[in-house]
């Protein structure tokens, strides 16, 4: 396990490009504060230098609300959470002490979005953790299809994206007209459930007509992956901690 000095003394440091892009964002930002001395200790379980987006962004951010909170982004505990964020450590299940051999079962959740949508870091072959995809690939698990979809591209570059605007493209066809008012004051442990489900084919035939409820967003993971289980007799997984 590499120490802290090893993963913040470096080259080329991140921070300055990514504090940049989430300054600029195409799409409004909250960024939280983050607790140094947690952050710090978050760093060296994630075991990530912050050469990379990863590592900058545990390090020197409590989090974001990216989007009017439509995607949220984990980061350090914050050292102010009224908006009840989580920590990339709880949601991961971070121990409560560092531990060397310690490593997420099959990847790293790094953001979940207002649907229930979960993005992860690939963990590791494909055959031996249960997701599509390439070590280091963001992998995402689609509340409209209850299955997990390989993006074709790593954390640093997914970010980027989504804050230049991507999330216009990504969830076309999951947005309905007056989204943001509905969206804009969660709590970062609440999102919406849909009725009927974002998954039914009434759902996508007419997505404003949906009833929305505001849920506990662990509520939301759970019922997708009881659902999820129930159609493909397969589950998919850890969804994250919320």
């Amino acid at each position: 396990m590499r120490e802290l000095s090893e993963l913040i003394e470096v080259e080329d440091p991140a921070w300055p490009v990514l504090g940049g892009e989430l300054r600029d964002a195409a799409v409004p930002v909250e960024l939280l504060d983050a607790d140094e001395e947690r952050a710090a200790a978050a760093l060296v379980q994630t075991q990530v230098t912050v050469r990379s987006f990863l590592g900058a962004f545990v390090l020197h951010s409590g989090g974001a609300f990216v989007d009017d909170g439509w995607l949220r982004v984990y980061g350090s505990p914050a050292a102010d959470n009224d908006r009840r964020l989580p920590s990339l450590a709880r949601v991961n299940g971070y121990p409560p002490v560092t531990i060397p051999d310690w490593r997420p079962q099959a990847g790293l959740v790094v953001a979940h979005d207002v649907l229930g949508g979960v993005f992860v870091v690939q963990g590791g072959p494909a055959d031996q953790v249960g997701l599509p995809g390439q070590p280091g690939e963001m992998v995402y698990f689609a509340p409209d299809s209850l299955r997990w979809d390989a993006l074709g591209a790593g954390y640093g570059a997914w970010l980027s994206w989504m804050l230049a605007g991507g999330t216009e493209e990504f969830y076309e066809g999951l947005r309905w007209p007056g989204w943001r008012d509905e969206v804009r004051e969660l709590d970062g442990d609440r999102g919406l459930t849909l009725y009927p489900p974002l998954w039914s084919a009434e759902a996508h035939q007419d997505l404003a007509a949906t009833s929305r409820r505001v849920v506990a967003m662990a509520e939301l993971l759970d019922f997708a992956r009881e659902t999820s289980a129930q159609f493909d007799e397969a589950d998919p997984g850890f969804l994250g901690t919320v």
